[in-house]
């Protein structure tokens, strides 16, 4: 699972993302899609927002995780699996490796919230701290994985991860179709990391022709970079509220996918994040973390191109610092609402 930069990329579509749900079928939820008037609102549009704040683990990627561990062999898995996190990923591998049995080490930055720290030893895994970037804790992974033999598990950028990201959109345009009598989303919001969420995404929502657009954190904003540029960019993190998208460069895979799919790339503020995170627990009465409100902090702007009515939008975790919730509350409790995001690449690399 080591990424090779020279190795061919391997062809994914969405049978691939079908796969992986019945592979992960009674190890993970399936989450809620929610419906809240008052943010419809305020949004303009339909929002149908994909809860992943309630999947295990309190994120999506216990998705990819569980599906990653689960197709490794008994002789794999018996040498232990290690991976680099700054939080979400670290506790989706303790997690999956709990579910089979098997030890995980999880490296992660120096400054990783405590809460998502004491997730991951109150599932079994042995935390390890190393530097606050990806490529700090990635280096120190790898190494270790060389040492032991323990099977790397990869927070983005590996097939196995992203067709199980993608079964969170899967199961978001199939209840959109259920409830609608066969009717499908015109747009989705993706908050974007390392990427492996909305390359997941890109394949499950192909089939609908729903447009798909990343979110990042200004500052932190890899993907939309990268698709200006028409390659992988790296960009070292800025500050942001958004604590698990601050990938210094999105995955190969998942830029490639992307590319092809990708319709457009919003940036978003800590300004915006903690107005959408308080407006989404006041009127939702459901909790995300910054990162998890990013897509709702778009929405809630209004602005996409052809103003779509329906738009899907993934709550991509839950696992915040109860402190900087009463902060937010605080700040933002009167419900105002800013310019919520800057348009970035209106077209980058076509649409889905």
């Amino acid at each position: 699972m080591v990424e090779d930069a020279m190795a061919p990329l391997p062809a994914l579509d969405v049978e691939h993302v079908r796969q992986a749900a019945a592979r992960i079928a009674g190890r993970v939820h399936p989450t809620p899609v929610l419906r809240v008037e008052a943010l419809d609102v305020l949004a303009g549009a339909e929002l149908w927002l994909k809860a992943e704040c309630l999947q295990r683990i309190g994120a999506f990627k216990a998705r990819g995780a569980m599906h990653a561990v689960g197709l490794l062999s008994e002789a794999e898995r018996a040498r232990g699996v290690i991976t680099f996190s700054s939080g979400n990923h670290a506790q989706a591998v303790a997690l999956a490796a709990r579910s089979y049995g098997c030890r995980a080490t999880i490296v992660m930055p120096t400054d990783a919230p405590a809460i998502k720290v004491t997730g991951v030893r109150a599932l079994g895994g042995e935390v390890i701290f190393a530097g606050t970037t990806s490529d700090e804790r990635k280096t120190v992974a790898l190494e270790l994985a060389e040492r032991s033999g323990a099977a790397v598990v990869q927070p983005f950028d590996d097939p196995h991860i992203v067709a199980g990201a993608g079964t969170a959109t899967l199961e978001l345009c199939d209840e959109v179709a259920a409830r609608t009598g066969g009717g499908t989303l015109d747009a989705i919001l993706v908050p974007v990391g390392g990427g492996g969420l909305i390359a997941g995404a890109c394949l499950a929502a192909a089939p609908s022709g729903a447009k798909v657009y990343s979110v990042e954190p200004r500052g932190c904003d890899a993907m939309a970079c990268s698709l200006e540029a028409g390659e992988r960019v790296s960009v070292p993190p800025g500050p942001t509220l958004a604590d698990g998208l601050k990938p210094t460069m999105v995955g190969r895979l998942n830029f490639a996918i992307a590319r092809q799919h990708v319709a457009g790339s919003f940036r978003v503020g800590d300004e915006q994040l903690g107005a959408a995170l308080v407006a989404l627990l006041v009127h939702g009465k459901v909790l995300v973390e910054p990162s998890g409100a990013a897509g709702l902090a778009v929405a809630l702007a209004g602005g996409l191109p052809g103003q779509p009515r329906r738009i899907g939008v993934i709550l991509s975790g839950g696992n915040v610092d109860p402190a900087l919730v009463a902060r937010l509350i605080e700040v933002h409790g009167g419900l105002r609402t800013s310019e919520a995001s800057d348009s970035g690449a209106g077209a980058a690399g076509g649409s889905a």
